[in-house]
């Protein structure tokens, strides 16, 4: 049986505040044409399906067109919500929807309710992990400590209990939305760290064929069994370096994965320029990036005079301006900087405590408290954002 794997297609999303919309629809036509094109027998759609809990009318008449295109192809697709996506709006007319072909799984209570299809050596069971936010699922699993790794080994404990009711050698194929080690994130992902903990072991996936992760915008293998499709599109200049494509997954009769990537569509490249004013704008080099999007790192001691005037008049795509002067290494600013970075909220937090209280580290207490908190506040920004 053949798949088409895809992902994090964050419909109304912009870049930089440049409309995306012509982008996707691009990938849209894309999308179906490679249906036809490699005789595929399923799409999976692993998440994150728009950009925001509620989106934009634009964004939603897209997502009809997409399904409209879809279910025309007499192809069934299996498509799951992400920590973007509102898992209720997104699986409003599930029922209806599954008749044509469109399965949509939203509802955690769900995950073990596989779409079953068949194919000359037996039937695959298609199993589709909505985005588990711990806080929220954790009773719906009965878990004592809410954290990834724990409600979606708990979801995982549910599929392979129902897999193992079912007619010997019966293939099957997960879709989740998680963050597992080993993977490589980018500047345009949400951050979904509990606890300080925001990865699951790909050992969680164990006893199915394939699992089709989204939620990171690389496409990337972790194992031979378990691999992210990523983005269709850059959504950060984190990801200049990245070629967007799906999976293309064949499954043989003896669970044996085959995988071929298909490459997407390129709006317009990306380009991260560094480098003084003067020397962005007189570097012959450059000249191949006019059309590209830029961003430009502005390392000037002092900051220049109208840039991204200039600037535009030789990159007229330019749409981020960054400004990271060259400084000595005695300049305060700058061991401040590297403190930071690469930090995260919760770490900061910590350091503060060590910076207010010299010569005091945060105790285990503190740091225990520290975690709580900000653990809350993402819980609570969860439920707002699932009520909305």
């Amino acid at each position: 049986m053949r798949f088409l794997h895809t992902s994090d297609w964050h419909l109304g999303r912009s870049f930089h505040r440049v409309s995306m919309l012509d982008a996707q629809r691009d990938f849209v036509g894309h999308l179906v044409g490679a249906v036809r094109e490699h005789a595929v027998d399923a799409v999976l759609v692993a998440g994150d399906v728009y950009d925001r809990a509620v989106p934009p009318l634009a964004a939603v008449e897209l997502y009809d067109e997409a399904l409209h295109r879809l279910a025309e192809l007499g192809v069934p697709t299996v498509m799951i919500s992400g920590n973007h996506d509102s898992a209720r709006r997104l699986g409003v007319g599930a029922g209806l929807m599954g008749r044509a072909g469109i399965h949509l799984r939203t509802d955690p209570a769900s995950c073990a309710e596989p779409v079953v299809l068949a194919d000359g050596h037996g039937e695959v069971a298609l199993y589709g992990l909505p985005y588990l936010e711990p806080a929220l699922v954790r009773g719906e699993f009965g878990v004592e400590r809410a954290g990834h790794a724990e409600v979606l080994a708990a979801a995982m404990d549910r599929v392979r209990a129902d897999l193992a009711g079912r007619a010997p050698g019966t293939r099957a194929v997960v879709l989740a939305h998680a963050f597992v080690t080993g993977g490589e994130g980018s500047d345009s992902e949400r951050d979904i760290s509990v606890g300080g903990v925001a990865s699951v072991p790909a050992s969680v996936f164990d006893g199915v064929h394939y699992a089709a992760l989204g939620h990171l915008h690389g496409c990337q293998t972790i194992t031979e069994r378990v691999r992210y499709s990523g983005s269709p599109l850059a959504y950060s200049f984190s990801e200049a370096v990245h070629r967007k494509s799906m999976w293309l997954v064949d499954l043989a009769a003896d669970g044996a994965v085959g995988c071929e990537r298909l490459y997407c569509p390129v709006p317009r490249p990306l380009a991260r320029l560094r480098g003084r004013l003067e020397e962005l704008l007189a570097e012959p080099a450059y000249e191949e990036h006019t059309e590209s999007w830029i961003e430009a790192v502005l390392t000037d001691p002092a900051r220049p005079y109208e840039p991204m005037a200039k600037l535009s008049a030789r990159f007229p795509h330019l749409v981020s301006l960054v400004f990271e002067p060259d400084r000595t290494p005695e300049d305060p600013l700058v061991s401040y900087a590297e403190r930071l970075s690469g930090r995260t909220d919760r770490e900061i937090a910590e350091d503060f405590v060590g910076h207010v209280r010299p010569g005091t580290t945060a105790t285990d207490a503190e740091r225990a408290l520290l975690g709580r908190a900000f653990d809350e506040v993402r819980a609570d920004l969860a439920v707002r954002e699932a009520a909305r």
